[in-house]
């Protein structure tokens, strides 16, 4: 096989999972949506507010059964007292996981299934998707909860933040002779939330961000080991180099 024709190949293989994620991003088709702020784990008060949410509005339901309370304290730089305080309300000793209180035969009575774990879940469905997810509920009275969502159609999740930002219903376009559905046109305010939009979109950043940093709590250490990695790689590659032009030296 010729070789411009193997690299080819290795540069469509490596491109692949790339192609696949631009494919199937997963956010309804028809929808737009702003972009989402850049998500920093390394912000520790934005991870101590979006622990505060998460335990506040997500730990009902949802569990985070692979995140310990005390690694939550060690990386968020709280103290065990304030995490007790604040935190600590599904579990009675820091080394408890982030179980919910709901038992399994009510969620899935209650809302056709069991909440899922929301451990990995930036990792399987991208911090983007939970942005504009928590930003799409809109009234749907047809709803059991009240609540649709126009990234997740059928949901069974009510809009547990609609307190904060309001209700808002979802306007949609006639859909034309080439189409079989309405076409979604935007989102319009029905009654206002306890927070003002830009407030809400923090609330909103803030809980994405603690979900990213619980799908790899490693993550920082992970980078800055492989900062450090690189930087040793670059000085044998001088060293390497500096070998080379010694023993070549003679080689005339």
């Amino acid at each position: 096989m010729p070789i411009k024709m193997i690299k080819g190949l290795l540069v469509g293989f490596a491109l692949l999972p790339l192609a696949v994620l631009a494919a199937g991003g997963g956010e309804g088709e028809g929808t737009h949506f702003s972009e989402p702020p850049h998500n920093d784990v390394g912000d520790i008060p934005s991870l101590q507010r979006g622990a505060k949410y998460f335990v506040n509005y997500c730990l009902g339901c949802h569990s985070a059964k692979y995140v310990r309370y005390n690694r939550l304290a060690d990386d968020l730089q709280l103290s065990e007292s304030q995490l007790i305080e604040n935190l600590m309300f599904t579990g009675e000793r820091p080394f408890d996981t982030m179980d919910n209180v709901m038992p399994a035969a009510d969620a899935a009575r209650w809302f056709g299934q069991q909440p899922p774990d929301l451990s990995l879940i930036s990792r399987s469905r991208g911090t983007t998707y939970l942005y504009h997810f928590l930003h799409a509920f809109y009234q749907d009275e047809s709803s059991p909860t009240g609540a649709d969502n126009m990234v997740l159609p059928s949901t069974s999740m009510p809009h547990v933040l609609w307190e904060l930002q309001g209700v808002q219903r979802a306007v949609f376009e006639p859909a034309s002779e080439s189409e079989t559905e309405p076409k979604f046109k935007q989102f319009e305010m029905v009654s206002a939330g306890l927070l003002g939009e830009e407030e809400y979109d923090e609330v909103v950043r803030d809980i994405v961000n603690f979900l990213d940093y619980i799908g790899e709590p490693m993550q920082q250490e992970r980078e800055a080991l492989g900062y450090r990695v690189i930087g040793f790689l670059l000085v044998f590659l001088l060293f390497a180099l500096l070998l080379k032009r010694e023993i070549w030296s003679d080689v005339h």
